[in-house]
């Protein structure tokens, strides 16, 4: 963004035009706070640095930023490397979007409103559901939101089955925001050998009221579960099924709309690789779809498109109205104001790719992940965890604790993938990898070259030797 100091002849000058108006003379800037107490005020920054000229400050932060390094990043689960064209931030960062607030008033937001519906019109598109509302704060809360919904519809039931296969961080968000409500989250077990949900540990739930049943697609482990034979029991359970899904899998991978025949009743995730860049930890957005029957029920915004009394067509927030907060614990959340920005990212770098070249970035994204396997497992000591088919992203296990590996491989400039012993310590030394569209052949090469020398390394150290950390 431009910024164009004042001279001091324009602070001199604004100073004069103040004072008049005020009929007390002001001399600086310090007399327009006069009322403040002295006592209050923190006096002279006397830590600041000297002042530095553009090109300095530019020089500096550069230098600053090379001290970060810049790492080959194999790391997914839940946060994905995608390349983002040029055009879409180019485009977001245009001052009809930038600083475009909450589009309550229809005359005045038209732009905004077209855009959100046809965000809404895409997802509707990619997850085969018929309505989908302007987005949530990120996937974590969509699938919290979801679980609500699913209560407040299923209106029986507050017990709702979560597969330990759901990335850890999105359970624990869950449990925080619905435990105070008095519903119960039950963890299902997984498949130790393939990965996926066990479909006969649903068993021990049979003929029990349970308002939801949480399907991922693929699952934190990167694998592939059995959605259509998931959706079918909870629909013969009179239970909804909740799709937690990745957007760009889908340009693959069957849409939840059409799992088990009569589709799943609500879709959410996370949009971060639709267009939004890693960056320290957000923003993300969360979104979400669902059937045309529980609409009424789905939080955060729903455009519409109508027409004016001249015919002419229009576009504006519908079904929920602003002030449907003093409805307190009955009310839908509506956080979202702050997301509007990426679900504008979002919605150019769709529109950009389009249907293909989404599928592009799906196919080009798991080649690499499988041939990254391949590589790795190549490697003594490494070996697939699970069996089950995978997609985006697998996890393998090492010949040595997995937080030294990573360490040592961080050393190389190599960000090695996400230590699952913390969350997952039944595995061992296991580790969850991704190589999206973003990775060359060269890049896998270095990545495998690396893994193999720290863990012959590893391997070849005496037992006593094995507790210390491995050194690059």
């Amino acid at each position: 963004m431009p910024f164009i100091p004042h001279t001091e002849d324009d602070i001199r000058a604004m100073l004069e035009a103040i004072g008049v108006a005020r009929i007390i003379g002001v001399a600086r800037i310090d007399d327009l706070f006069d009322e403040i107490p002295a006592n209050l005020k923190g006096g002279a920054l006397s830590r600041i640095p000297p002042a530095l000229s553009e090109a300095e400050i530019a020089r500096l932060m550069l230098e600053r930023a090379e001290q970060d390094g810049r790492y080959l990043n194999f790391i997914g689960a839940g946060a994905y490397e995608h390349h983002v064209p040029a055009a879409v931030w180019q485009i977001v960062s245009r001052g009809e979007f930038y600083s475009a607030y909450t589009p309550y008033q229809a005359e005045a937001s038209q732009g905004t409103l077209q855009l959100l519906y046809e965000y809404q019109s895409m997802m509707t598109s990619l997850t085969g559901l018929e309505v989908s509302n302007a987005s949530l704060y990120d996937g974590a809360s969509a699938l919290a939101e979801a679980v609500l919904m699913a209560v407040r519809a299923h209106k029986t039931s507050r017990r709702v089955l979560v597969p330990a296969t759901v990335h850890p961080a999105y359970r624990r968000v869950v449990k925080s925001i619905v435990r105070n409500q008095g519903i119960e989250i039950v963890e299902l077990p997984y498949c130790t050998e393939r990965g996926h949900t066990l479909p006969e540990s649903l068993a021990v739930h049979l003929g029990q009221d349970i308002a939801a049943l949480v399907i991922p697609q693929p699952n934190f482990f990167g694998v592939l579960e059995p959605v259509d034979e998931l959706t079918r029991w909870a629909h013969a359970n009179q239970a909804l099924a909740l799709a937690l899904v990745n957007p760009v899998t889908l340009a693959l991978l069957s849409a939840p709309g059409e799992w088990g025949g009569e589709g799943a009743d609500v879709a959410v995730g996370d949009g971060q690789p639709l267009g939004i860049p890693l960056s320290s930890g957000g923003p993300y957005f969360g979104f979400m779809c669902c059937k045309k029957e529980l609409v009424r029920q789905m939080p955060g915004r729903i455009v519409g498109r109508t027409v004016d009394r001249d015919g002419k067509p229009g576009f504006t927030l519908t079904l929920q109205a602003r002030e449907q907060h003093i409805r307190r614990s009955k009310a839908t959340s509506n956080i979202c104001t702050n997301q509007g920005l990426m679900v504008t990212a979002a919605t150019i770098h769709m529109a950009i790719l389009g249907p293909e070249g989404l599928k592009r970035v799906a196919e080009k994204s798991h080649a690499n992940t499988m041939d990254l396997l391949q590589r790795l497992t190549g490697i003594s000591g490494v070996k697939r965890c699970f069996t089950g088919p995978v997609m985006h992203e697998a996890v393998v296990t090492l010949p040595a604790p997995a937080a030294d590996v990573l360490r040592a491989l961080r050393a190389q400039g190599i960000l090695g993938g996400a230590d699952l012993g913390p969350h997952f310590p039944e595995l061992g030394h296991a580790v969850l990898v991704c190589a999206t569209e973003t990775k060359t052949e060269q890049d896998l090469a270095r990545y495998a070259e690396h893994l193999a020398r720290i863990a012959a390394k590893r391997q070849e150290a005496p037992p006593c030797a094995r507790k210390t950390p491995i050194k690059p």
